[in-house]
């Protein structure tokens, strides 16, 4: 590992040692050279309309994050020191993907794209593989395996002493935090929209994850992994005290991050109440339900309250009341659709 040859670890060292990674670099310098063509691309199809540069700004800073937990100092001694690997892998796993994610990558290509890459990217993103591993609750269950998988069993001393396996395991890492945050504080054109209390729910039970980990981790009486013992460096902390500064970090930087992202589904939550009006958001909850409900039965409620109705109905999260008399009727149609298909 060469470990015995590392200076002792500094926010210093941090900076400024560095470690080439050839597919980090050349995953990072591909995702970003393609993301910079859709932004130019945009700009020139749509002067009045460029993409946002601070979506720009945050999606190259996820890529960043990516190349400092590998390449930086934090990568250099992820194999000597384990705090350090538990600082590496929340970078990985829940600070890099909500960053990618905030940047709307399909979204992108979307707007910069003609047919037929247009139409197939369309298409990608609402066949039934994407819907199927974009599922809120599959993408929590991954998220919660992973983080209990790679950490409380023998995968670990694997990881540290095979460095195919250990980058297997970043890729892991970047794959299941963009699954599991993208339909939790993504606007991709996915098929899933979930509501803002369902969005926090499945947040915060990510939390109590995080801190299991992090308290098994930190009631260890004897070192999990021996693999990180062997040529440790004499100025590294014992390995069962770096087990336990690393499960300290697991508990409260995986609480910190996930709470900081529950904050800020909050306040987009807020915004959406302050454009509806200011309407509470039980009323608001109603009204988008209910719009959602009777769309269904736009098509099969037309003979019965005719076409207006439905139509108006499906506005019902804006400002107007979901009691009157054209909802109602909207509201009746919906519920006898529903009842002849329970007959059938």
């Amino acid at each position: 590992m060469g470990s015995q040859a590392l200076p002792a670890f500094s926010l210093l060292q941090a900076v400024i040692r560095w470690q080439f990674a050839p597919v980090v670099t050349g995953f990072v310098l591909l995702a970003a050279g393609l993301y910079l063509w859709g932004v130019l691309r945009v700009r020139r199809r749509h002067p009045a309309r460029p993409w946002p540069a601070w979506r720009t700004a945050v999606f190259l800073g996820g890529l960043a994050v990516v190349v400092i937990a590998t390449e930086a100092g934090i990568g250099s001694y992820d194999d000597v020191l384990f705090w350090d690997h538990m600082v590496q892998h929340l970078l990985l796993l829940m600070v890099a993907p909500p960053m990618l994610v905030v940047g709307q990558p399909a979204t992108l290509l979307l707007h910069a794209s003609r047919n037929p890459v247009h139409t197939w990217t369309k298409k990608l993103l609402r066949s039934r593989v994407v819907t199927l591993i974009t599922w809120p609750p599959l993408g929590t269950a991954m998220y919660a395996g992973v983080i209990v998988g790679t950490h409380l069993t023998g995968f670990m001393n694997l990881v540290l002493t095979n460095s195919s396996v250990h980058d297997a395991e970043h890729a892991l890492y970047l794959v299941v935090g963009y699954l599991y945050f993208l339909p939790l504080i993504g606007r991709e054109p996915i098929k899933w929209r979930v509501s803002y209390p369902t969005r926090i729910f499945l947040l915060f039970i990510a939390m109590p994850v995080d801190a299991f980990t992090g308290l098994v981790l930190g009631s260890e009486s004897g070192n999990p992994f021996p693999s990180m013992a062997d040529g440790r460096p004499a100025w590294a902390p014992s390995p069962i005290d770096d087990v336990h500064i690393g499960g300290a970090v697991m508990w409260v930087g995986g609480a910190g991050i996930m709470f900081v992202l529950m904050l800020a589904v909050f306040f987009a939550w807020s915004r959406v109440i302050r454009a509806d009006g200011g309407l509470g958001w039980l009323e608001v909850a109603r009204r988008a339900s209910f719009a959602e409900r009777v769309g269904e039965s736009r098509g099969a409620s037309a003979d019965s309250v005719g076409s207006a109705a439905p139509r108006r109905a499906s506005q019902a999260s804006g400002n107007q009341s979901v009691d009157d008399d054209e909802h109602l009727a909207a509201y009746n149609a919906y519920l006898a659709r529903l009842n002849q298909s329970q007959e059938r």
